[in-house]
């Protein structure tokens, strides 16, 4: 119960780490503003959240518009009059628009790609800074991937992504500078291969499977949504306020080779 009285806003809060952070945070304390464009997946989280639903409010809807984020940052506010915590965890797969190496990645793709993953958190970011200034601080967790830190070889060759996942931290790193005197902590929690519906190429993929010994040694298989929200629900925390700037591998040893 370390986020009790806290106001938090979660993307991504339909499926996935979305989902478990928002789950997590709502077993912490906190109250919780969920923003997903799948209104549907939206109801199916707080329906998860069992006796706890009251303290969740779905918010569907498109990171990518300007006008929607700040109508649904302002939606979250209202009630509470405060704003504490932001998890930006949405994003997306750029191969269904065309993403993959840069000498076959077509410019919609690479554009789409950045949009839905690097974009989305900038006009987050940009909404909620007012707020949580006001509030007199608080933390932004960014959700990066090990992508955006090493290369990915040609199981992994999706170059827009990774340029939008390093993106998020050159962004979240220069964020937490700039706003420290304002007491806004700035993050970025970079996951490995997690089973979550993003990643189902990688759990049907024979070949994959086979790798996450060597890709994820310390388990051998790939994580849990509840991995990264046991994470998230730290750096969100007081325990946390002495950390900002910094990228937080949740990995199983990814990125220590």
């Amino acid at each position: 119960m370390r986020l009790i009285e806290k106001t938090a806003i979660v993307t991504g809060a339909a499926s996935g780490i979305g989902r478990a952070v928002a789950l997590r945070f709502l077993a912490e304390g906190a109250r919780v503003a969920g923003f997903d464009l799948n209104a549907a997946g939206l109801e199916e989280t707080g329906a998860l959240a069992g006796e706890l639903r009251t303290a969740f409010v779905a918010l569907p809807c498109d990171l990518t518009s300007e006008a929607q984020v700040m109508r649904a940052v302002a939606d979250a506010v209202a009630a509470p009059g405060h704003l504490d915590i932001v998890f930006n965890g949405a994003g997306a797969s750029g191969r269904r628009w065309g993403d993959g190496p840069v000498d076959a990645c077509s410019v919609t793709g690479w554009q789409r790609t950045l949009d839905a993953n690097l974009t989305s958190i900038f006009l987050v970011c940009r909404a909620v800074v007012p707020r949580l200034t006001a509030s007199g601080g608080g933390s932004i967790i960014n959700l990066g991937s090990v992508l955006g830190m090493v290369g990915g070889d040609a199981d992994f060759a999706t170059h827009a992504y990774a340029a939008a996942k390093a993106g998020i931290i050159g962004l979240s790193r220069a964020m937490a500078v700039y706003y420290a005197p304002r007491g806004i902590r700035v993050n970025v929690i970079a996951p490995g291969l997690i089973a979550t519906p993003m990643s189902q190429r990688a759990q049907e993929s024979v070949h994959i499977q086979r790798r996450l010994a060597g890709l994820q040694p310390l388990t051998g298989a790939m994580g849990r949504p509840e991995d990264v929200a046991a994470a998230a629900a730290y750096l969100a925390s007081d325990e946390a306020r002495f950390v900002t700037g910094v990228v937080l591998p949740v990995d199983g040893g990814w990125t220590a080779q």
